[in-house]
């Protein structure tokens, strides 16, 4: 392997925890962020749980990539593993990136297990939004996981449609 990267698709695009020699927008396609991961920590509990970003099959998702140098590729996938693989929900896959201009790489990325029991399947924004509205974890409420990470999505110049619904969704349940 001649180059190491890295892909973000949620917190780990603002926050990735770990040295890069550059970040770049990518898009990764036949994947897409969605929320479909139950939380039973963070934003929610095993009674109520919370949803939290995952990579689900289907579609493209816009995210960003990380290369690392050499030296510090052991450091940088003990640091994921250890931040991604805490409950196994998620599957260390290498997966094909295009930036802007059309250049492709092979990276690292963590994709949603749709046989562990955290999987909660494809929901649409509604489903969604009524689990995110009510749920609430060690981490905070689930809605403010939602709006923050839009907001960080706004920032880098990244639309995410489907979650911006939810959270129009999760609005429209406070508003009634």
């Amino acid at each position: 392997m001649d180059e190491f990267w890295v892909f973000g698709y949620g917190s780990l695009m603002w926050n990735p925890g770990f040295e890069f020699l550059e970040r770049a927008e990518a898009r990764v396609h036949g994947y897409r962020r969605s929320l479909c991961v139950r939380s039973f920590v963070h934003r929610g509990t095993r009674d109520n749980p919370g949803l939290v970003l995952g990579l689900d099959r289907g579609g493209a998702c816009r995210g960003m990539a990380f290369r690392i140098s050499p030296e510090k590729w052991d450091e940088v996938i003990d640091y994921l593993r250890a931040r991604e693989l805490v409950t196994n929900v998620y599957l260390e896959r290498r997966v094909r990136l295009q930036f802007v201009g059309g250049r492709r790489v092979e990276a690292v990325s963590y994709i949603v297990d749709r046989d562990h029991e955290q999987y909660a399947g494809s929901l649409d924004a509604v489903e969604a939004a009524q689990v995110v509205n009510v749920a609430k974890g060690q981490s905070g409420p689930n809605d403010a996981y939602v709006f923050n990470t839009l907001a960080h999505l706004k920032q880098m110049g990244i639309r995410d449609h489907w979650l911006e619904q939810v959270a129009g969704e999760v609005e429209r349940l406070r508003a009634a």
